[in-house]
């Protein structure tokens, strides 16, 4: 199914003459007509806020840790295209909450990250996150997902050979490499460190931290199709490198497959988005409210296709 972007605000009602040949899925706005490319695939990365090298079953509860980097991988085979999309931690949005039996409370509004916290921590956790991101994309289908303990970045930055990055904030204060507009090769610690500290003194410092998650991430998967187009099987050794600290439904034969299928897809800075909007300090929390116009935009953008270019 695809997304419900005919009920959003923004869309525009057909004209007479276009009703009568009017097909169910289709989206107008700004007078130019949209149809949802079914052959697109969108899993969700989830990097999860615990350290712990091997990934624990919880207690049904709020203890399945906090999703705090979000990213929608989509991949176009028609277009040979690869997107990546970054959510903001701190993305205010509908949520689902469960009490410590597992049954459904709620629904609320709350910060994006907090969903993956219901649950068991594992497979359980990951489809509550995977449903509410699928919510603010307006119920956009997910293919699959992968959510890793925040412990196996470093184990996954040295299985592709280190990242290279220019710091983009002064970091000197976790670790005397990451001066501000250095150019540095993230190795071991100092690439965990480089994509998951964040200053919580400071405001808006997530969105600061998704910047360099968005920067790094660039240069992760240039190097992990480097090595792919040397030996394809490189892709199941950072599979098995992410395997103890991960949960995931795509398997090491699919993903070995996809990546195989995209090594020559299109790419680079480009192609990668975050959600636009803006971060407010709330009653307790910082909250980051959304361009909705922006992300309606954005949706048509990489995963529609204009109907006039599909006939």
């Amino acid at each position: 199914m695809p997304p419900r972007l005919s009920a959003a605000v923004s869309a525009q009602q057909p004209t007479e003459a276009e009703k009568k040949v009017w097909q169910d899925g289709w989206v107008k706005y700004n007078n130019q007509i949209y149809v949802y490319n079914e052959d697109i695939l969108t899993f969700l990365f989830m990097g999860i806020d615990k350290q712990e090298e091997t990934v624990q079953e919880m207690p049904e509860g709020t203890d399945g840790g906090q999703a705090d980097a979000l990213f929608l991988l989509v991949l176009n085979p028609r277009k040979k295209e690869m997107n990546l999309i970054g959510i903001n931690r701190n993305t205010m949005t509908q949520i689902d909450m469960y009490n410590d039996t597992g049954a459904y409370i709620n629904t609320i509004t709350a910060q994006i990250c907090v969903q993956h916290g219901f649950g068991n921590g594992m497979e359980e956790s990951c489809v509550y996150q995977k449903e509410a991101v699928s919510r603010l994309f307006y119920g956009l289908p997910i293919h699959g997902y992968a959510a890793v303990n925040y412990s196996a970045a470093a184990p996954l930055n040295d299985a592709v050979g280190g990242v290279d990055v220019t710091v983009l904030e002064d970091m000197t204060s976790v670790s005397p490499l990451l001066k501000e507009g250095k150019q540095v090769h993230l190795e071991g610690e100092n690439a965990l460190t480089y994509v998951r500290w964040r200053d919580t003194d400071a405001f808006a410092s997530a969105d600061r931290r998704l910047e360099r998650q968005m920067q790094y991430l660039e240069g992760f998967v240039e190097k992990a199709k480097s090595s792919a187009n040397e030996d394809i099987f490189n892709i199941a050794q950072l599979y098995r490198a992410a395997s103890p600290a991960m949960v995931t439904d795509v398997t090491i034969d699919k993903a070995v497959y996809l990546a195989s299928q995209a090594l020559d897809y299109r790419g680079g800075s480009s192609s990668f988005y975050v959600l636009e909007g803006e971060t407010v300090m709330g009653e307790q929390f910082e909250e980051y409210y959304i361009d909705e116009t922006a992300l309606y935009e954005m949706i048509l953008e990489i995963f529609y296709d204009p109907v006039s270019e599909r006939n």
